[in-house]
């Protein structure tokens, strides 16, 4: 093909999926999705392979595809122009029921050119718990409606009594109707764009452009992996619910040109809403590598065909149906894919050519709290506190990690204003900032959480309830990377009014009675309080510059304890370096170190 008209079809690709992602944040009306950036847009080709992956949540650019061959094989000769299908189900390609995908055939001249996808997180399901993580659900039956396809667009007229069917099982039908308007909007979009694409240069120019694309993915990824040392390297994470551990064990094998995922030894699958579908572990491993090993490839097929995963059925990472898997997303696929960041980072800290490249692992638990109730305005309300998508950068292997950075899986996630919250619920904010000692100490420090506190404010029934899942706060999850730390683990508490006196930011800091799992109230004067994790450090913490640790005093990152039980720096009251002291306090630690090894 001429490089100038690939070259051009290649962008255009890339600005129809722009365009379809700006169409999607423009009509949602939900937090979560314009201004969590909790969606997906992509485009697959005619028998539903991944042409081209857009930005958002990565996990699901493989499930999506899935979610397009499995419609495909349900409606073989029912599939015509104009149509939208909808599929939630699990079991058969989403990540779990709340995830729900629209997709939609392209077609030009009457014959099927592509596929376009998307998703966001619905406002509601009909599960046991609003909003859409259930950890009250002992099976699949519970977390709510799910379907393994069905068709709600029609030739371009909507399938109303499927719809109106929809609505009826959930608790916001007017919210989930405009999440499902937003998707077919921005369906709509990507299947104009792609028309006019084909009209301008010719279907078959087209196909043989993605064709083309797909094959140079392959090619550059399997060179690259050619590049990097051949080992296998492990990682370990660990989920609690209620007391009870389980387990994500991955061991990652380069060799040659192919990576092998295998996560044999992890837990059996859970009677908790933690598990996942093979489907969504596969989505979770590519959620990091896509980033790490492709940044400067087309996400694609190409990029899929060298990767090969063992998830042994039966496990939590491969759980059979009817387990309940509506917690998934922020247990054991976020476990999946910390434990795949932690793998590559480990690669690519063993090559010299991408030492450079090389990260611990970033935001490593979600906090999954939804809060409903009557708001302010006498209206129900349902929704996430976003901060869960603010997360914290894991360090490099030459810089500190992004405070509040964000996280690998999403490169374009983020969290809403205060103000929009307060708008929409009936709470106010104590505080929301930085959380000290939160980043994982190294050489390189990993980025900071952070923390915030809620108290009920103008509620009409004297305050909400929320929903806490995902996989608690009693492990450190965000692994450190050549002797670096982990980040500091989640923590979430009640905190109760005492004698009906308002709860202040020093107390709603200080403690309360912690939660972890379940529905809870937020009422009368009580607060909540919560903290996320910071990113894995790199390096060994005493191998840190003492005016990097002073400068983190100064800006309030790292407390004076623990620059000096950790990094062994010492400051004066003035807030100074103690050279001499710090030199001690040093050399030390390294003698205790010696000591310890020689014990053994």
């Amino acid at each position: 093909m001429d490089p100038m008209t690939f070259s051009i079809i290649r962008h255009r690709l890339f600005r129809i999926i722009d365009e379809a992602v700006i169409t999607l944040k423009h009509v949602s009306g939900s937090a979560i999705t314009n201004e969590g950036h909790d969606l997906m847009v992509s485009l697959y080709r005619a028998d539903g392979s991944l042409l081209m992956g857009g930005v958002g949540f990565l996990h699901h650019l493989t499930s999506a595809a899935e979610a397009c061959k499995s419609i495909i094989r349900r409606f073989e000769g029912r599939i015509r122009e104009g149509d939208v299908f909808l599929l939630n189900d699990p079991y058969t390609a989403a990540l779990h029921t709340s995830d729900i995908y629209l997709v939609a055939p392209i077609h030009f001249e009457g014959k099927l050119i592509a596929w376009s996808a998307c998703f966001v997180h619905v406002y509601d399901i009909g599960a046991m718990n609003p909003g859409g993580f259930s950890p009250q659900s002992v099976d699949i039956y519970t977390e709510g409606f799910s379907s393994p396809g069905i068709k709600i667009v029609d030739q371009g007229e909507m399938v109303q009594d499927v719809v109106d069917t929809i609505l009826n099982m959930v608790r916001s039908p007017e919210m989930v109707m405009l999440d499902l308007r937003s998707m077919i909007a921005c369906n709509n979009v990507a299947r104009e764009r792609m028309q006019a694409l084909a009209a301008k240069y010719g279907s078959d120019t087209v196909d043989a452009a993605g064709s083309e694309l797909i094959s140079q993915s392959e090619t550059l990824l399997r060179a690259r992996l050619q590049e990097l040392p051949n080992g296998s390297w492990q990682s370990r994470q660990y989920l609690d619910v209620n007391g009870e551990t389980a387990t994500v064990r991955l061991t990652m094998t380069k060799t040659g040109d192919r990576l092998v995922f295998d996560f044999t030894g992890s837990s059996e699958q859970s009677r908790h809403a933690i598990n996942c579908t093979k489907w969504a572990s596969l989505g979770g491993l590519f959620a990091p590598l896509f980033p790490l090993l492709c940044y400067d490839i087309t996400w694609n097929e190409g990029v899929i065909r060298p990767v090969e995963m063992i998830a042994p059925e039966g496990s939590i990472v491969n759980c059979t149906r009817p387990a309940p898997v509506s917690v998934a997303t922020v247990a054991a696929i976020q476990s999946v894919n910390n434990a795949a960041c932690a793998t590559i980072g480990k690669m690519l800290a063993a090559s010299d050519r991408y030492r450079g490249q090389a990260t611990t692992v970033w935001h490593a638990n979600h906090f999954a709290i939804f809060k409903f109730g009557r708001n302010q305005k006498g209206g129900q309300s349902i929704g996430i506190f976003t901060e869960t998508f603010a997360g914290a950068g894991g360090a490099r292997s030459f810089a500190d990690g992004v405070d509040i950075g964000g996280e690998i899986p999403n490169p374009i996630s983020r969290m809403a204003n205060v103000e929009t919250v307060e708008a929409n619920f009936p709470i106010r904010y104590l505080f929301r900032r930085r959380m000290k000692d939160s980043g994982g100490p190294g050489l390189w420090r990993g980025g900071s959480g952070g923390e915030l506190a809620v108290v009920p404010h103008k509620a009409p029934d004297g305050g909400i309830h929320y929903v806490i899942s995902g996989k608690g706060a009693r492990h450190p999850m965000s692994d450190g990377l050549a002797g670096g730390f982990p980040g500091a683990p989640n923590k979430y508490a009640w905190v109760k009014s005492e004698d009906g006196a308002d709860v202040v930011p020093e107390d709603a800091a200080a403690g309360g009675d912690p939660v972890s799992w379940g529905v809870f109230p937020l009422m009368g004067k009580d607060a909540l309080y919560v903290r996320w994790n910071g990113g894995g450090g790199f390096g060994d913490p005493l191998e840190r510059t003492p005016d990097h640790v002073v400068a983190d005093i100064g800006n309030d990152l790292v407390s004076v304890e623990a620059a000096r039980d950790v990094y062994g720096v010492a400051v004066d009251g003035k807030g100074a370096l103690d050279a001499q002291a710090t030199q001690d306090l040093r050399s030390r630690r390294r003698a205790a170190r010696i000591g310890r090894e020689a014990a053994r």
